[in-house]
């Protein structure tokens, strides 16, 4: 597989870090998720008051966790699914196929961030129990999903769609 230069590479390369940083605040998601469910057993079985705010911090946090989480696995292709069939074709039918995951996932990703944009315009004034924070601060983690599922997917696109015109395949390029 030949690469087309530095604008591939240059495209694929920001994709990577932005993939790193969706990691990054999934995993301190996780780690805070973790602390506070330690301080809600301490609290409860310790100091006999339960922390309310936990729960709610919880549900916000595996919000973010979760959708980014997801935004990674349409980066990397790591979603469940069965190829076996794609997997059969011929190489060309195979790129075509590929071609319209991609589309389709991209433009499920702007569905989603548009629908996410008018639900969180809508929540903003309402506020979450106990955090005493917007509900649309919750939303705010299926915008990002959606945001990015459109850049990963549609980046994937543009860059099968211009090693296709070339009659090349392209393969995502594994950074460590």
């Amino acid at each position: 597989m030949s690469r087309s230069g530095s604008t591939s590479d240059r495209l694929e390369h920001w994709l990577f870090l932005l993939k790193k940083v969706c990691v990054l605040v999934g995993s301190i998601a996780l780690v805070i998720l973790v602390a506070t469910f330690g301080w809600l057993v301490f609290g409860r079985y310790v100091l006999n008051q339960t922390p309310t705010w936990v729960e709610q911090l919880a549900l916000l946090l595996i919000c973010y966790i979760t959708f980014l989480g997801a935004a990674v696995g349409i980066h990397e292709e790591t979603h469940l699914g069965v190829t076996v069939l794609r997997d059969a074709l011929p190489p060309k039918v195979k790129q075509v196929l590929l071609l319209l995951t991609d589309l389709c996932l991209a433009v499920f990703g702007g569905v989603m961030l548009v629908a996410s944009l008018e639900l969180f315009q809508f929540g903003w004034s309402t506020l979450l129990p106990m955090l005493n924070i917007p509900e649309s601060i919750r939303t705010a983690a299926a915008i990002a999903c959606g945001a990015l599922m459109v850049i990963f997917a549609g980046a994937r696109f543009l860059l099968r769609s211009r090693f296709a015109l070339r009659g090349e395949i392209y393969e995502i390029k594994k950074e460590n």
